[in-house]
């Protein structure tokens, strides 16, 4: 991530090449960015009341500092959420769910290139047999990331037997992790979510389930939180990941999405190469969004 330029920075490089005091300009300007980046009214409210106690109380008078005590506030609050990956269990068996259009069966192919980069050896499983385009789109992606895939025996098969047959082939053949793709159309219906249950039930009689990773696509911001609340209820969520960070303008849905949901961000997406997938960090991304 340090090597990238994220575009929803440049309201604040703005912000911060003005005026070297702080004015009351400067609170009207940096509260339009926040709202810009997309942290919505909430948490743009609360980082405005906590820097402007800091700045009186420091007795802070340059742009600078605010500019410091921004980047620190933000990190602070990015850093209250864990966004380790627990995948200490073999195999370490990870469902990813998410509404359709979000990236999520890309995101696999780039999570399972990522994770090869640790010497794993990684198996992916095609359970999301409502949509056959999506078999051989992981398909692809999986030949790319250089790792196994079981598909569907037939059209049309059960997702959950999909998802059985992975995790059996992984313990069998000595893989590290299970990464499996799940259906995402439906969200809002109870179908979709009994077949998730249903499809995490029979994992479980072989191995437990490590990771339950939701795909967020970050241009959509509090409209796709809203999409994808369903999964949030019932699908048991350990971790968030962001795709389409790159050319967005929302940086702040990062921060917001977290304290919303109360989930750790814990992979983010900045491109759409097969290694534009990385782990989240903290300081790293505060430092960036701010500048």
């Amino acid at each position: 991530m340090a090597e990238r330029s994220w575009s929803f920075s440049k309201a604040f490089r703005t912000l911060f090449t003005g005026p070297e005091l702080i004015t009351d300009e400067t609170w009207d300007d940096l509260e339009a960015a926040l709202i810009t980046a997309d942290f919505g009214p909430d948490v743009t409210e609360s980082i405005l009341d906590q820097l402007r106690a800091d700045v009186e109380r420091h007795r802070v008078t340059e742009v600078k500092d605010m500019r410091r005590m921004l980047r620190d506030a933000i990190e602070e609050r990015l850093a209250a959420y864990d966004p380790t990956l627990h995948l200490s269990e073999r195999p370490a068996v990870i469902l990813v769910v998410g509404v359709n259009g979000v990236g999520k069966t890309t995101t696999i192919g780039k999570f399972a290139k990522y994770l090869t980069a640790f010497e794993k050896k990684i198996v992916v499983g095609a359970a999301d047999t409502f949509r056959a385009a999506a078999v051989e789109q992981l398909a692809t992606w999986a030949e790319r990331a250089g790792v196994d895939i079981v598909k569907p025996q037939q059209q049309g098969q059960d997702p959950a037997s999909v998802a059985f047959q992975t995790v059996e082939q992984a313990k069998n053949e000595g893989y590290d992790i299970a990464i499996i793709d799940t259906a995402g159309r439906l969200q809002t219906k109870g179908g979709l979510m009994d077949e998730l249950g249903k499809v995490r039930r029979v994992i479980e009689k072989q191995a437990p389930v490590a990771e339950v990773l939701l795909v967020l696509d970050a241009t959509t911001g509090q409209n796709g939180l809203a999409q994808a609340e369903a999964f949030i209820e019932h699908a048991g969520v350990t971790g968030l990941v962001l795709t389409k960070l790159d050319g967005s303008a929302k940086g702040g849905f990062v921060l917001s999405v977290q304290q919303k949901t109360g989930l750790p961000i814990k992979l983010v997406g900045q491109g759409e190469g097969i290694g534009d997938l990385t782990g989240f960090t903290p300081h790293v991304f505060a430092q960036q969004l701010v500048g």
